[in-house]
C-alpha cells in the first residue's frame, strides 16, 4: 500500500466529512398538499441518498417572530417536523429541546404556512442534536454502533471539540456529520471541512 493508499484509508477511518444544517421542515404529504396544492417538488438532492431540497417554502411563526422562506426538505415523512437553531428559538420566542430527528413527543409547536394555507402544528419543533450519519458496513468498519455517543473533532477554522455526538446507523445513510448553524457558525465551518472522530 503507497503513501496516498494509506492516507486515504486513515481519512476513511478516522474523519468524516461534516455539514451545517440550517433550519428547515419535514412535512407529511397530507400537509404538503394542504400547503401547496400538489406533492413536494425536488430541487436538488442532499448528501443522504434519497433526501433532495424542494422547490417549496413555508413561513414559520412562533409567539414572537417569524422566518419566511424556510426551506423544505423531501421526502414527504410520517409526521411534520420543525428543525431550528436555540438561536431560531429566540426569535420565535419558543422553547424547543435537542433532540435526534423524529423524536417530537412532548415538543412546541408553531404555525407554517404559504399564500395557499397554513397550518398549526400543536408539536414538532425541535433543536437537532448533533449526529453522525453511517451505513452499517462503514460503522462496523469504523468500530461505532448505533446511538453511540462520541466527540467529534472538528477541523475548521476555529477547531472545536463536540461532545456526545449520536452515531446514527442505517443501510440508507452516507457517512456524514451533521451540526446545526449556530455550531457551525462557532467553529467557522466551511463546505467541505473534515472532523475526527474520537470513540
Amino acid at each position: 500500500m503507497d503513501t496516498e493508499q494509506l492516507t486515504q484509508e486513515l481519512m476513511q477511518r478516522f474523519f468524516v466529512e461534516v455539514e451545517a444544517s440550517a433550519r428547515h421542515v419535514h412535512l407529511t404529504a397530507e400537509d404538503a398538499n394542504a400547503l401547496f396544492g400538489h406533492d413536494l417538488t425536488p430541487a436538488r438532492p442532499l448528501s443522504q441518498p434519497g433526501q433532495y431540497l424542494c422547490k417549496e417554502r413555508v413561513w414559520v411563526r412562533g409567539p414572537k417572530g417569524e422566518f419566511s422562506r424556510v426551506a423544505v426538505l423531501g421526502p414527504a415523512r410520517k409526521e411534520t417536523q420543525v428543525e431550528i437553531s436555540l438561536t431560531d428559538c429566540f426569535t420565535l420566542g419558543i422553547q424547543a429541546p435537542v433532540r435526534l430527528s423524529g423524536d417530537t413527543k412532548d415538543t412546541p409547536g408553531v404555525c407554517i404556512g404559504t399564500e395557499r394555507a397554513q397550518l398549526d402544528l400543536k408539536k414538532g419543533v425541535i433543536v437537532a442534536k448533533r449526529h453522525i450519519h453511517m451505513p452499517p458496513e462503514e460503522a462496523q468498519r469504523r468500530g461505532l454502533q448505533d446511538r453511540q455517543m462520541v466527540k467529534l473533532r472538528c477541523l475548521s477554522a476555529r477547531p472545536t471539540t463536540f461532545e456526545k455526538v449520536c452515531v446514527r446507523v442505517h443501510p440508507e445513510f452516507a457517512p456524514y456529520a451533521h451540526i446545526d448553524l449556530d455550531e457551525a457558525n462557532a467553529c467557522g465551518l466551511k463546505s467541505g471541512d473534515l472532523a475526527l472522530i474520537i470513540p
